[in-house]
């Protein structure tokens, strides 16, 4: 078959576009001054050999000009622009290839986008931040995105022609972050919590915890071995508490302060084990820990909207003669939080009767966090909810119903109870991780915000990527009833992409999702704080140590075999566990 006749032969009677890898094949084609239609060189992996000139596709990028009499434009993979290097970071500067080709007027155009790719890690797993890093650098722009998800790429080219950073909405979800910006440094560190106010956090959190001498501080869990170094240091302090977890732990209550200073945060990743996706390598170990006193004083002297502090396990800390129920109503009184209205308190915890020793201050916003997955909110165990809170946070999965393949099904109707009652309604935890997504949202987390903010309608997001949401919201095109703009970022009806799709029946039925119970709703009173065993050391608060050197980074390669290996086995298991 003759390609070259075929193409002539074919009457094309508007602009069409062929791109081909092959100068011979380019340079006979324009020989023939076909009508109507643009050629492109397709560029290949540079090591890889084109088959006219016998010259490396890396080689060819550096003379342009020899392209220009057959070629209108050039495609190329991304990293010929922004180059990776063996860390999986992209390195400091850009190459000046869009440049070049511009100056000879070539355009550019680039492949490789799709949603579900291992990102370089400075992108954050945001495909949004890496399509904007080719048209909105402040360098150059290029001329077209090829991907395998449109319609990400499309929301990204009209926000950024419509000027997205003039834009704000009146009304809009708090930006609630999870141990500050967790997806980008180890949580609740000095870094992650100033980073969560660069990307634009409406409130930042602290998840209190306590050493064995009283001093409170800021981390997600009470187990050490899980956000610190501590397994490498303390494992003969290992121990297990049932009444926390399930699993064996170094908890911060059998360790003084002096000693959680000598430790490393460490930066996770909910889905490094099986999938391989890491969080930020390079920066795993930096960052220094933040006691509740240093959190209240950097809160408010940075001027946030709001603060949450989530207080979980206060009966078991009791039973070992810490009170932290105590401890942080004292350190807000001494900051004034008591006192005035701003920054918004939010006391988040899984009991009710912890909220209740905060309802003699008004100001203070007592929220219920329901880790549990659920289907429906009864009458009466929404009433009890409203005894004791002002909110509530759900798990993603008591908000929308998702299947065992990983496909929403169906839109619950808990927000709308809860708001019914003028409960505010929070959703627990974003992540930007394509695994962390159902299939509807088509690999993009900007999607999923979407959705949570007008299919759903929530009071805010729980999120470890704030910047993610905060682009999202100062975008034009995420206010869908402004009927006078041509496009809006559209959110997902749940179960709508199931119906569209051929697949067999599962081989067992989901299993059902229970309704919330008034007896869950109402927890017993508080026990009264035991006298501690030996009297406790002084509680001197040092500046912690100076972080380490970064540890070993991962191989991109690795990172790539073990998410194709895993990533299709573990989706439905993630989806349906919940990730909260």
């Amino acid at each position: 078959m003759n390609m070259e006749d075929y193409i002539r032969q074919v009457p094309l009677t508007e602009n069409h576009c062929l791109s081909s890898p092959e100068i011979g094949f380019l340079k006979a084609i324009s020989g023939r001054k076909v009508k109507n239609l643009k050629l492109y060189f397709a560029f290949q992996d540079k090591d890889e050999v084109e088959p006219t000139t016998q010259k490396k596709y890396g080689s060819i990028a550096s003379d342009l000009a020899a392209l220009k009499p057959m070629v209108a434009g050039i495609v190329v993979p991304k990293e010929y622009i922004w180059p990776v290097d063996d860390s999986n970071y992209l390195v400091a500067k850009p190459t000046t290839l869009v440049t070049d080709a511009h100056k000879l007027g070539l355009e550019v155009y680039v492949s490789g986008f799709a949603n579900d790719n291992v990102l370089p890690y400075n992108y954050s797993y945001d495909p949004t931040a890496e399509y904007l890093n080719f048209i909105s650098n402040g360098q150059f722009s290029v001329d077209g995105l090829i991907t395998d998800f449109p319609p990400t790429a499309t929301d990204q080219l009209t926000n950024h022609i419509i000027h997205t950073h003039l834009f704000t909405m009146a009304e809009q979800p708090l930006i609630i972050t999870r141990g500050g910006a967790s997806g980008i440094y180890a949580d609740s560190t000095d870094l992650a919590y100033q980073q969560a106010l660069d990307d634009e956090a409406d409130v930042i959190d602290c998840s209190v915890q306590m050493s064995q001498d009283g001093v409170a501080f800021c981390m997600l869990t009470p187990d050490l071995s899980t956000s610190t170094n501590a397994a490498a240091i303390f494992m003969d302090r290992s121990s297990d508490v049932k009444e926390i977890q399930i699993d064996s732990g170094i908890f911060s209550f059998d360790l003084t302060w002096e000693e959680i200073q000598t430790l490393q945060p460490q930066l996770t990743s909910p889905f490094e084990k099986f999938i391989g996706l890491y969080r930020n390598p390079a920066f795993k170990n930096k960052g220094k820990f933040v006691t509740l006193a240093q959190f209240l004083e950097f809160a408010r002297s940075k001027a946030v909207t709001g603060i949450m502090i989530n207080l979980d396990n206060v009966p078991y800390l009791a039973s070992k003669g810490l009170d932290i129920i105590t401890t942080v109503t004292t350190a807000l009184a001494k900051n004034q939080y008591d006192k005035k209205a701003s920054p918004q308190v939010l006391v988040q915890s899984d009991d009710t009767s912890v909220l209740d020793k905060f309802k003699n201050v008004p100001s203070y916003k007592r929220i219920l966090n329901i880790k549990e997955d659920i289907s429906s909110v009864p009458k009466a165990a929404a009433e009890e909810i409203k005894k004791h809170a002002d909110g509530v946070t759900l798990t993603r999965y008591s908000i929308i119903a998702t299947d065992l393949l990983g496909f929403t099904t169906a839109k619950r109707k808990t927000v709308e109870t809860l708001q019914g009652l003028n409960l505010t309604v929070y959703v627990s935890s974003l992540a930007n991780e394509y695994v962390s997504l159902a299939f509807d949202y088509y690999a993009d987390p900007v999607i999923e915000i979407a959705t949570y903010t007008h299919t759903i309608g929530v009071n805010g997001f729980i999120t470890e990527f704030p910047k993610t949401a905060s682009r999202y919201q100062r975008s034009a095109c995420s206010d869908v009833n402004d009927l006078k703009r041509n496009y809006t970022i559209l959110p997902i009806e749940p179960g709508a992409l199931v119906n569209f799709t051929s697949r067999p029946p599962p081989k067992a039925a989901d299993p059902p999702t229970p309704a919330l119970t008034l007896q869950e709703v109402v927890d017993p009173p508080l026990p009264k704080v035991a006298k501690p065993q030996s009297p406790p050391k002084p509680t001197q608060e040092a500046p912690a140590p100076s972080s380490s050197a970064p540890a070993g980074l991962h191989s991109t390669a690795a990172a790539v075999a073990a998410a194709a290996a895993a990533a299709v086995a573990l989706l439905s298991l993630l989806l349906t566990a919940g990730y909260n």
